[in-house]
């Protein structure tokens, strides 16, 4: 197998470190040489968030460099815009429907972009995953992330078993059943 290079991008408090640990346990799990590497930003203000997992039968650096994700996995709209040009030509962009307000614009010294998504379509393969309904549904906000990953999961050769037992092994133990039951509503659209 080649090196599997998967990116997750969000906003501070979005869940990116916890996904990113999910799959790198998956991964890992599986039999893979893995390597993490976070990249906080300003995440405690609500600023960008970037986690790099690559997995493979040996990798040796932890960052993905531009042009060679696979999947990027984007919490938010503008961080899909903001790291675009890290997903390979044949690579997967899974988007979250979702928009916050980045600290400049809140201030009003700059606006947020508008048909973000319709501008990543021209270029790259867009799957588009409106997580916070869907978590919203399960009773839920907060497992919105899950439902993203689970969008993911079938752009990457694990099964849904893997995917369970992994989730079971990383979330506190009160949350397991709603994380897995985010992932799947994910997986199903």
């Amino acid at each position: 197998m080649t090196t599997k290079n998967i990116m997750i991008v969000g906003v501070g408090g979005q869940g990116t470190l916890l996904t990113s640990r999910i799959l790198g346990g998956l991964a890992t799990s599986a039999g893979y040489d893995v390597k993490l590497s976070e990249v906080h930003g300003m995440a405690q203000r609500g600023g960008s968030v970037v986690t790099f997992v690559r997995y493979g039968k040996e990798v040796q650096e932890p960052i993905v460099e531009e042009g060679q994700a696979d999947v990027i996995i984007a919490f938010e709209r503008l961080e899909a815009l903001r790291y675009k040009h890290f997903l390979k030509p044949e690579g997967v962009l899974i988007i979250n429907d979702w928009r916050i307000n980045p600290m400049p614009v809140v201030i009003g010294a700059a606006t947020y972009p508008e048909g973000i998504i319709e501008e990543l379509q021209k270029d790259c393969k867009v799957q588009v995953v409106k997580a916070q309904e869907a978590a919203v549904e399960l009773g839920n906000a907060r497992v919105f992330n899950l439902v993203v990953l689970g969008a993911a999961a079938k752009n990457m050769n694990f099964t849904k078993e893997q995917w369970f037992q992994v989730i079971r092994d990383t979330v506190p133990p009160k949350t397991v059943d709603i994380n897995i039951a985010a992932f799947l509503k994910g997986y199903e659209l």
